[in-house]
């Protein structure tokens, strides 16, 4: 059994946003910049999959955001694997300021074969991972399966470059600021944390065009991101805390 992985960051000011809080996509930037760190330096790193025409594709994702730190704040972010099967691999996240955690996730990944764009038997990398588990519970509650909601209202934009990473579809993170523009900015600036699930159901590919729906119920807000052609690429809930 391997143990719990620490890296040191400090909140830059491209960052945060015009609360001079790191933004939650921000956050959930370091913690998937931490993921592709940990998993390179224990050996299922994306370049060591790719000489197969594999890649690592990110399925669920759950974080809880009690404070936003502040610009120039300094913060650390452990990270663990604690689940592994031939679908999925479960990474876990908590990030700190001093012995305080200011934040949690927890994120399911699964592999993807590059040219086929279908999904690959972990198996293979069985060993290389049972060196890399800890045996440390999740900090949070896995993320939830979503379901389909009725939309109240929507918008609808095209993938353009900026969109798009190595994968060659949607970025992650633009998934999470096209969620977060479509809140009342008051929220946003009035948030005193949250709790975040996303599911990733397919690819949005460059030229395509997505349409953002969404619908809200106190302080629960829910999403659907389809595409043009009538795919569901994701869905996401946002519950802000009082």
């Amino acid at each position: 059994m391997a143990t719990i992985s620490s890296y040191p960051f400090t909140i830059q000011p491209e960052n945060v946003d015009f609360t001079l809080r790191a933004s939650v996509a921000s956050i959930i930037s370091y913690m998937l910049n931490v993921a592709g760190t940990d998993a390179h330096r224990k050996g299922f790193g994306v370049e060591a999959l790719q000489g197969h025409s594999f890649t690592w594709v990110l399925s669920r994702l759950a974080v809880d955001i009690n404070t936003q730190p502040r610009q120039y704040t300094d913060i650390e972010i452990d990270t663990w694997v604690n689940e592994f099967n031939r679908l999925s691999s479960t990474r876990n996240f908590k990030m700190r300021v001093g012995e305080d955690v200011v934040a949690a996730g927890v994120s399911q990944w699964c592999m993807l074969n590059m040219e086929t764009r279908q999904a690959v038997d972990m198996t293979l990398l069985k060993d290389v991972y049972e060196r890399a588990m800890v045996a440390e519970p999740s900090p949070i509650a896995a993320p939830a399966r979503l379901r389909d909601i009725e939309s109240q209202a929507s918008v609808s934009r095209p993938v353009v470059y900026s969109d798009i990473d190595f994968n060659r579809h949607v970025n992650t993170l633009r998934y999470v600021d096209l969620i977060f523009d479509a809140l009342p900015i008051e929220l946003i600036e009035k948030n005193n944390g949250i709790r975040l699930d996303i599911n990733f159901i397919a690819e949005a590919l460059y030229g395509e065009v997505m349409t953002i729906g969404w619908t809200s119920e106190g302080r629960v807000w829910q999403f659907e991101i389809s595409s043009d052609s009538g795919k569901k690429l994701c869905r996401a809930k946002i519950e802000f805390k009082e």
